[in-house]
C-alpha cells in the first residue's frame, strides 16, 4: 500500500470514528446512572483497607463522570462485617470487600484467596491472580454465590500475633485465645488454642 492511499484511509476512518463518537454522544450523556452501596468488613477509617475502599468509590466515579456513585459502609454500618459476603451473593448491596479467609465456613477453598501462613506474599498473590490460573480459580470458588471476586490489595502472608507470654513451644499455644482466622486457626486450633474469628 502507498503511504498516500495509507493516509487516505487512516483519515476517512478517523473522520468516521469522530462523526460516530459525536452521533453517540447524546446517547453516552443519556445513559443510566447507578447508586451502589459497598459493606466492608473493616473497621470504620482503618488505615489502607477501608481507606482504600473510599479511594476506590471515589475513583470510580470520576472515571464513569459520576454514572457509577458507590457510597461505602464500614464493618456493622449497614450490616455486620462478617455477613458482608451474604449481603453481596442475596443482592441486598453491589459491592463487598473483605478477606476471603472470613467464608471458610461457606466454602473451605476461600481460604488460599487470601493470607496464609508461610503462603505467597504480595507479589507472589499478584503473580498467580494474573499470571496464573489463580483469579480463575478464585472467580470458580465464588461462581456457586452469584459473586465475582477481584483482588483489591494484599496484605501478604499471615501475620502471627502479640503475646503477653512467650511462644516457645507448640505446647505454648494450649489455651491461648488468639484471633486468627483462615487456615492459620485451624494451626493454633490444632495446636490446641482457642481461635477467635473477628473481622477487621
Amino acid at each position: 500500500m502507498k503511504r498516500r492511499d495509507f493516509l487516505k484511509k487512516v483519515g476517512i476512518g478517523t473522520a468516521a470514528a469522530a462523526a460516530t463518537s459525536a452521533i453517540g454522544a447524546p446517547a453516552v450523556i443519556a445513559q443510566k446512572k447507578y447508586q451502589w452501596k459497598m459493606v466492608t468488613t473493616w473497621p470504620p477509617k482503618l488505615p489502607v483497607l477501608q481507606d482504600g475502599c473510599e479511594r476506590l468509590a471515589k475513583r470510580i466515579g470520576e472515571l464513569t463522570d459520576g454514572r457509577i456513585q458507590i457510597q461505602v459502609f464500614a464493618a456493622g454500618e449497614l450490616v455486620p462485617a462478617l455477613e458482608s459476603f451474604q449481603a453481596v451473593s442475596d443482592g441486598t448491596v453491589e459491592v463487598g470487600s473483605g478477606a476471603s479467609y472470613y467464608w471458610a465456613g461457606k466454602e473451605p477453598a476461600t481460604q488460599w484467596f487470601s493470607a496464609v501462613p508461610f503462603g505467597m506474599n504480595a507479589q507472589g498473590y499478584a503473580a498467580w491472580f494474573h499470571g496464573g490460573d489463580g483469579l480463575k480459580l478464585w472467580e470458580e470458588c465464588y461462581a456457586p454465590f452469584n459473586l465475582v471476586p477481584r483482588p483489591g490489595g494484599s496484605t501478604g502472608v499471615q501475620m502471627g500475633g502479640w503475646f503477653n507470654k512467650k511462644i516457645n513451644t507448640i505446647g505454648d499455644y494450649k489455651g491461648l485465645k488468639m484471633r486468627i482466622p483462615g487456615l492459620g486457626g485451624k494451626v493454633v486450633a490444632k495446636a490446641g488454642g482457642t481461635v477467635v474469628l473477628t473481622a477487621g
